[in-house]
């Protein structure tokens, strides 16, 4: 008798094993078993442990070789890498060869202004027969150094007590610059052709005077050339001419 209970309770056990496994198989099951079949599925896709796809592209992006950030790079937007990828090395070039040419155009020392004078220049004055009444001054650089002529001579007859004027038309555009060796001229006109001038007298002595830098300011020794032995002849309309590189110029007045 015992033995058939037995029997009856093993069948049972097997009837509801197999109604439970039927149930799972056609959908029925409770909730919970559902859910758990569906949580290792979302803890699969919810895995921080990885950087996503975007995150890794930018992670490459923004590091260099040396494993600094892009941020870190130079200032002026190169790779961070020492390496100018700007294409403006030539102009910093350019730009740094005209620093070293205007750092030495301000270290040289400013070009000497050197007078043609007395001390390093030959003085004659020859009167000419044209035109009439007319002398010619000559000055030849006899020094090693190029000189200049600036304005007109500055001339002086014996004790003359007043200045020759110059005749403003024969200025001209630029100081006369002498090399050595070379010369430039100055016209006088001695007297009025016409006797309409006044004050007459012949000079045995003529000096010569040049002017500096500025107007009237002292260009050095002043020059004593030879004049005829019968003196030179003039009166109050005695002027003279501004420097000039050509004989014809200084004579033209």
């Amino acid at each position: 008798m015992r033995t058939s209970r037995l029997h009856l309770l093993a069948a049972a056990g097997v009837t509801v094993a197999t109604l439970a496994l039927t149930a799972c198989q056609d959908g029925t099951g409770t909730r919970d078993e559902g859910a758990s079949a569906a949580r290792p599925a979302a803890t699969a896709g919810t895995d921080t442990s990885s950087p996503s796809p975007a995150e890794s592209a930018s992670g490459g992006a923004g590091t260099d070789a040396n494993g600094g950030s892009a941020n870190e790079g130079s200032p002026n937007g190169g790779s961070g890498t020492g390496v100018d990828t700007s294409g403006k090395g030539d102009s910093g070039g350019g730009r740094t060869g005209q620093g070293r040419k205007d750092e030495k155009g301000s270290g040289d020392a400013p070009a000497t202004f050197t007078s043609c004078n007395g001390s390093n220049a030959a003085v004659s004055a020859q009167p000419v027969s044209r035109p009439v009444n007319h002398m010619l001054i000559t000055v030849e650089n006899t020094g090693t150094k190029n000189c200049n002529l600036t304005y007109y001579p500055v001339l002086r007859f014996d004790e003359m007590q007043w200045v020759p004027q110059p005749v403003e038309e024969s200025k001209p555009q630029a100081v006369v610059t002498l090399a050595p060796g070379e010369s430039a001229y100055a016209g006088v006109l001695l007297s009025a052709a016409d006797g309409s001038g006044s004050g007459g007298a012949t000079g045995k002595k003529l000096a010569v005077g040049f002017q500096g830098r500025t107007p009237n300011s002292s260009g050095g020794p002043s020059a004593i050339p030879a004049l005829p032995a019968k003196g030179v002849y003039y009166d109050s309309t005695l002027t003279v001419t501004y420097w000039q590189y050509s004989m014809d110029d200084a004579l033209t007045y």
